[in-house]
Protein backbone atom coordinates (compact mmCIF):
# COMPACT_ATOMS: atom_id res chain seq x y z
CA UNK A 1 0.00 0.00 0.00
CA UNK A 2 2.86 2.58 0.86
CA UNK A 3 4.75 1.58 -2.56
CA UNK A 4 1.51 2.52 -4.52
CA UNK A 5 0.95 5.95 -2.40
CA UNK A 6 4.97 6.85 -3.71
CA UNK A 7 3.74 8.59 -6.98
CA UNK A 8 1.21 10.74 -4.47
CA UNK A 9 3.44 11.60 -2.75
CA UNK A 10 6.07 13.23 -4.91
CA UNK A 11 2.90 14.87 -6.64
CA UNK A 12 2.38 15.96 -3.18
CA UNK A 13 5.87 17.51 -2.73
CA UNK A 14 5.46 19.43 -6.10
CA UNK A 15 2.32 20.72 -4.69
CA UNK A 16 3.96 21.72 -1.22
CA UNK A 17 6.76 23.01 -2.71
CA UNK A 18 4.47 25.20 -5.35
CA UNK A 19 3.26 26.93 -2.25
CA UNK A 20 6.79 27.40 -0.65
CA UNK A 21 7.79 29.18 -3.72
CA UNK A 22 4.61 31.51 -3.14
CA UNK A 23 6.13 32.39 0.06
CA UNK A 24 9.35 33.25 -0.83
CA UNK A 25 8.40 35.36 -3.75
CA UNK A 26 6.16 37.02 -1.34
CA UNK A 27 9.44 37.56 1.03
CA UNK A 28 11.04 38.79 -1.55
CA UNK A 29 13.43 35.80 -1.96
CA UNK A 30 12.70 35.33 -5.50
CA UNK A 31 16.02 33.20 -6.70
CA UNK A 32 14.98 30.37 -4.14
CA UNK A 33 11.45 31.18 -5.44
CA UNK A 34 12.61 30.29 -8.63
CA UNK A 35 14.55 26.87 -7.52
CA UNK A 36 11.46 26.28 -5.72
CA UNK A 37 9.55 25.62 -9.19
CA UNK A 38 12.34 23.92 -10.73
CA UNK A 39 12.73 20.98 -7.84
CA UNK A 40 8.65 21.00 -8.45
CA UNK A 41 9.04 20.30 -12.10
CA UNK A 42 11.72 17.31 -10.52
CA UNK A 43 8.91 15.84 -8.65
CA UNK A 44 6.84 16.33 -11.69
CA UNK A 45 8.76 14.28 -13.83
CA UNK A 46 8.99 11.60 -11.35
CA UNK A 47 5.68 10.87 -10.12
CA UNK A 48 4.58 9.71 -13.60
CA UNK A 49 7.59 7.29 -14.25
CA UNK A 50 7.50 6.13 -10.67
CA UNK A 51 3.15 5.47 -11.10
CA UNK A 52 4.33 3.51 -14.50
CA UNK A 53 7.11 1.28 -12.62
CA UNK A 54 5.07 0.12 -10.07
CA UNK A 55 1.74 -0.44 -11.42
CA UNK A 56 0.17 2.33 -9.66
CA UNK A 57 -1.58 4.24 -12.57
CA UNK A 58 -4.66 5.85 -11.21
CA UNK A 59 -7.42 8.84 -12.34
CA UNK A 60 -6.79 9.77 -8.61
CA UNK A 61 -3.58 10.60 -9.00
CA UNK A 62 -3.61 12.26 -12.54
CA UNK A 63 -6.32 14.62 -11.33
CA UNK A 64 -4.18 15.49 -8.12
CA UNK A 65 -1.01 15.29 -10.68
CA UNK A 66 -3.27 18.45 -12.36
CA UNK A 67 -4.43 20.27 -9.30
CA UNK A 68 -0.94 20.79 -8.06
CA UNK A 69 0.78 21.62 -11.49
CA UNK A 70 -1.72 24.47 -11.37
CA UNK A 71 -0.35 25.85 -8.37
CA UNK A 72 3.32 25.45 -8.85
CA UNK A 73 3.38 25.90 -12.33
CA UNK A 74 0.32 28.54 -13.04
CA UNK A 75 0.20 30.20 -9.61
CA UNK A 76 3.48 30.49 -8.30
CA UNK A 77 5.66 31.33 -11.32
CA UNK A 78 3.02 34.25 -12.13
CA UNK A 79 3.06 35.46 -8.37
CA UNK A 80 6.62 35.20 -8.94
CA UNK A 81 7.17 37.41 -11.97
CA UNK A 82 3.90 40.22 -10.70
CA UNK A 83 6.64 40.56 -7.32
CA UNK A 84 9.78 41.01 -9.25
CA UNK A 85 8.88 43.03 -12.66
CA UNK A 86 5.00 44.10 -12.09
CA UNK A 87 4.79 45.08 -8.58
CA UNK A 88 5.75 48.84 -9.25
CA UNK A 89 3.45 48.76 -13.01
CA UNK A 90 0.43 50.05 -14.31
CA UNK A 91 -2.35 47.94 -11.78
CA UNK A 92 -4.59 47.12 -14.82
CA UNK A 93 -1.39 45.70 -17.13
CA UNK A 94 0.20 43.99 -14.20
CA UNK A 95 -3.16 42.35 -13.33
CA UNK A 96 -3.97 41.40 -16.38
CA UNK A 97 -0.96 40.06 -17.65
CA UNK A 98 -0.67 38.31 -14.42
CA UNK A 99 -4.00 36.82 -14.51
CA UNK A 100 -3.47 35.61 -18.03
CA UNK A 101 -0.99 32.87 -17.34
CA UNK A 102 -2.63 30.58 -14.86
CA UNK A 103 -5.89 30.64 -17.08
CA UNK A 104 -3.95 29.38 -20.00
CA UNK A 105 -2.01 27.31 -17.91
CA UNK A 106 -5.85 26.01 -16.09
CA UNK A 107 -6.67 25.28 -20.12
CA UNK A 108 -3.65 23.74 -21.14
CA UNK A 109 -4.32 21.06 -18.04
CA UNK A 110 -8.23 20.81 -19.07
CA UNK A 111 -7.32 20.04 -22.64
CA UNK A 112 -4.51 17.26 -21.77
CA UNK A 113 -6.63 15.46 -19.03
CA UNK A 114 -10.12 15.21 -21.71
CA UNK A 115 -8.14 15.33 -25.32
CA UNK A 116 -5.71 12.17 -26.60
CA UNK A 117 -2.54 13.97 -27.21
CA UNK A 118 0.01 12.58 -30.70
CA UNK A 119 1.71 10.00 -29.24
CA UNK A 120 5.41 11.20 -28.41
CA UNK A 121 4.00 14.56 -28.72
CA UNK A 122 2.77 17.21 -26.10
CA UNK A 123 -0.01 19.37 -27.99
CA UNK A 124 1.42 22.81 -26.50
CA UNK A 125 3.71 23.82 -24.18
CA UNK A 126 3.20 21.44 -21.12
CA UNK A 127 2.52 23.79 -18.32
CA UNK A 128 5.82 22.65 -16.04
CA UNK A 129 8.10 24.10 -19.03
CA UNK A 130 6.11 27.34 -19.20
CA UNK A 131 6.19 27.88 -15.15
CA UNK A 132 9.94 27.40 -15.29
CA UNK A 133 10.83 29.75 -18.27
CA UNK A 134 8.63 32.12 -16.42
CA UNK A 135 10.08 31.75 -12.72
CA UNK A 136 13.32 32.12 -14.00
CA UNK A 137 12.51 34.51 -16.55
CA UNK A 138 11.83 36.97 -13.73
CA UNK A 139 15.33 36.48 -12.27
CA UNK A 140 16.64 38.85 -15.67
CA UNK A 141 14.30 41.55 -14.39
CA UNK A 142 17.32 44.57 -13.89
CA UNK A 143 17.90 43.50 -17.92
CA UNK A 144 14.90 42.88 -19.09
CA UNK A 145 12.24 45.95 -19.49
CA UNK A 146 9.04 45.62 -18.41
CA UNK A 147 7.37 46.04 -22.34
CA UNK A 148 9.90 43.01 -22.87
CA UNK A 149 8.69 40.94 -19.96
CA UNK A 150 5.11 41.30 -20.43
CA UNK A 151 5.39 40.19 -24.27
CA UNK A 152 7.47 37.10 -23.10
CA UNK A 153 4.65 36.44 -20.49
CA UNK A 154 1.74 36.13 -22.52
CA UNK A 155 3.94 34.62 -25.70
CA UNK A 156 4.34 32.02 -23.16
CA UNK A 157 0.75 31.76 -21.76
CA UNK A 158 0.05 31.48 -25.72
CA UNK A 159 2.53 28.45 -26.74
CA UNK A 160 0.50 26.66 -23.73
CA UNK A 161 -2.81 26.54 -25.00
CA UNK A 162 -1.18 26.60 -28.53
CA UNK A 163 -1.96 23.43 -31.20
CA UNK A 164 1.68 23.32 -31.71
CA UNK A 165 3.93 20.01 -30.77
CA UNK A 166 6.64 19.80 -28.26
CA UNK A 167 8.47 16.49 -27.69
CA UNK A 168 6.76 14.17 -24.53
CA UNK A 169 10.09 13.16 -22.60
CA UNK A 170 7.49 11.77 -20.10
CA UNK A 171 7.01 8.29 -21.53
CA UNK A 172 10.87 7.57 -20.97
CA UNK A 173 10.84 4.72 -18.84
CA UNK A 174 12.50 4.60 -15.19
CA UNK A 175 14.16 1.30 -13.74
CA UNK A 176 12.61 -0.25 -11.05
CA UNK A 177 16.00 -0.16 -9.03
CA UNK A 178 16.27 3.92 -9.25
CA UNK A 179 12.70 4.57 -7.47
CA UNK A 180 14.79 4.49 -4.22
CA UNK A 181 18.12 6.26 -5.65
CA UNK A 182 15.08 9.53 -6.76
CA UNK A 183 14.53 11.06 -3.12
CA UNK A 184 18.64 11.44 -2.54
CA UNK A 185 18.41 13.07 -6.48
CA UNK A 186 15.57 15.49 -5.43
CA UNK A 187 17.13 16.45 -1.78
CA UNK A 188 20.71 16.90 -3.64
CA UNK A 189 19.05 18.96 -6.37
CA UNK A 190 17.60 20.95 -3.30
CA UNK A 191 20.87 21.56 -1.28
CA UNK A 192 22.47 22.59 -4.50
CA UNK A 193 19.96 25.10 -4.99
CA UNK A 194 19.76 26.42 -1.52
CA UNK A 195 23.67 27.16 -2.39
CA UNK A 196 23.98 28.68 -5.61
CA UNK A 197 20.12 29.97 -6.03
CA UNK A 198 21.38 33.01 -8.32
CA UNK A 199 23.66 31.26 -10.36
CA UNK A 200 21.66 27.29 -11.06
CA UNK A 201 18.07 29.37 -11.59
CA UNK A 202 19.67 31.43 -14.25
CA UNK A 203 21.79 28.16 -16.10
CA UNK A 204 18.28 26.24 -15.80
CA UNK A 205 16.47 29.16 -18.03
CA UNK A 206 18.63 28.23 -21.02
CA UNK A 207 17.62 24.37 -21.77
CA UNK A 208 13.99 25.74 -21.24
CA UNK A 209 13.69 28.44 -23.58
CA UNK A 210 15.29 26.56 -25.92
CA UNK A 211 12.55 23.58 -25.51
CA UNK A 212 9.85 26.34 -25.91
CA UNK A 213 11.30 27.61 -28.99
CA UNK A 214 12.10 24.47 -30.50
CA UNK A 215 9.08 23.45 -30.73
CA UNK A 216 8.37 26.73 -32.50
CA UNK A 217 10.47 26.31 -34.93
CA UNK A 218 9.23 22.57 -35.74
CA UNK A 219 5.94 23.59 -36.24
CA UNK A 220 7.40 26.49 -38.35
CA UNK A 221 8.95 24.03 -40.59
CA UNK A 222 6.04 21.98 -40.89
CA UNK A 223 3.39 25.01 -41.92
CA UNK A 224 6.14 25.99 -44.66
CA UNK A 225 6.15 22.42 -46.24
CA UNK A 226 2.66 22.48 -46.14
CA UNK A 227 2.38 25.69 -48.12
CA UNK A 228 5.00 24.19 -50.90
CA UNK A 229 2.58 21.59 -50.89
CA UNK A 230 -0.62 23.61 -51.64
CA UNK A 231 1.69 26.12 -53.53
CA UNK A 232 2.89 22.12 -55.68
CA UNK A 233 -0.59 21.62 -55.99
CA UNK A 234 -1.86 24.85 -57.13
CA UNK A 235 1.14 24.96 -60.22
CA UNK A 236 0.26 20.83 -61.20
CA UNK A 237 -3.45 21.99 -61.43
CA UNK A 238 -2.46 25.13 -63.67
CA UNK A 239 -0.14 22.82 -65.57
CA UNK A 240 -3.45 20.61 -66.40
CA UNK A 241 -5.63 23.82 -67.25
CA UNK A 242 -3.17 25.00 -69.39
CA UNK A 243 -3.23 21.40 -71.29
CA UNK A 244 -7.15 21.32 -71.62
CA UNK A 245 -6.99 24.58 -73.09
CA UNK A 246 -4.29 23.79 -75.78
CA UNK A 247 -5.71 20.67 -76.69
CA UNK A 248 -9.10 22.49 -76.75
CA UNK A 249 -7.18 24.77 -79.44
CA UNK A 250 -6.11 22.15 -81.73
Amino acid sequence: MITKSIPNMCTLGNLFLGMIAILLAVDGKYSLAAIMVIVAMLLDGLDGRMARVLNAQSEFGKELDSLSDMISFGVAPAVIMYMVAFHDANSALAWTVTAIFPMCGALRLARFNVRPGVPGYFTGLPIPAAGGVLATLSLFHNDISLLYMSIAMLLVSYLMVSSMKYPNFKKVGLPKKAIWVAPWVVIAAVVLAVKFPDQLSKLIFVPLVLYALYGMKLNIRKLSRRRGRGRGRERSSQEEQDDQYRHSQR
